[in-house]
């Protein structure tokens, strides 16, 4: 491959891709579906009112814990047939509030794998979310020296990656978006003209899923196992 002989331009994704996420949401959500303990809906049905919530709050009010938070008060509100009491709320925002205290916890293969990258080409951190969080996670990983420019994006779509490739002046036919998003990191990233690498991970956020696009001419799409993998074609 023409990246293991030139240097090139890494667009490396962060929760799910460098360090675990969704596995704390996860678990919160478990946690407030089993508190809610409905008698009419399914717990499948309750996580489908939650996800249409979700999205419509990270539509208005962007990504993280907050906004997650939002989204467990208002899916409650909707379900519940007894009005929630100060005490209910502060059980629910809690469910929220243990993803915050989770200490960041790398991704297998990333640790010994990112410096090898650095070493041989520029790397961007480029993700989505809450600005104060991902710039917090960012130092709690150890990770920053790694990255020449920290990118946090409202949203991950054409136009954000079009523009990022003007900020930086990168050219297309070198710069590579890395992720586990095929929506956020994937689709838009190839739409946008960039290579792409999709790294599989089980547990993606459910809002993140999307059909994997076929590679348009003259561009490359790689799907990985696992963020080491990268070091044999980098």
């Amino acid at each position: 491959m023409a990246t293991a002989h030139s240097r090139q331009t890494l667009l490396i994704d962060a929760d799910d891709t460098l360090w675990e996420n969704n596995i704390y949401f996860e678990r919160a959500i478990a946690d407030f579906i089993s508190y809610l303990n409905h008698h009419r809906y399914t717990p499948e049905e309750v996580r489908i009112r939650l996800n249409e919530v979700e999205h419509a709050n990270t539509q208005a009010h962007g990504y993280g814990v907050a906004s997650f938070s939002r989204a467990l008060i208002t899916t409650f509100e909707q379900l519940s047939i007894e009005p929630i009491t100060p005490d209910k709320h502060e059980r629910i925002v809690g469910f929220a509030r243990q993803i915050a205290e989770q200490q960041i916890e790398l991704i297998d293969g990333v640790a010994e794998t990112l410096p090898h990258l650095a070493s041989r080409h520029q790397l961007i951190l480029t993700t989505k979310g809450n600005p104060d969080e991902q710039a917090l996670k960012l130092t709690e990983s150890g990770l920053a020296q790694h990255f020449k420019h920290v990118e946090i994006l409202r949203e991950k779509n054409v136009d954000a990656y079009r523009e990022l490739q003007a900020r930086h002046q990168l050219n297309a036919q070198k710069t590579w978006m890395i992720g586990n998003s095929p929506r956020s990191d994937i689709n838009p990233a190839l739409a946008a003209g960039l290579h792409a690498i999709f790294i599989h991970h089980p547990s993606t956020w459910v809002l993140e899923h999307e059909t994997i696009s076929a590679a348009p001419h003259g561009q490359t799409l790689l799907q990985l196992e696992n963020f080491a993998e990268l070091a044999a074609h980098f």
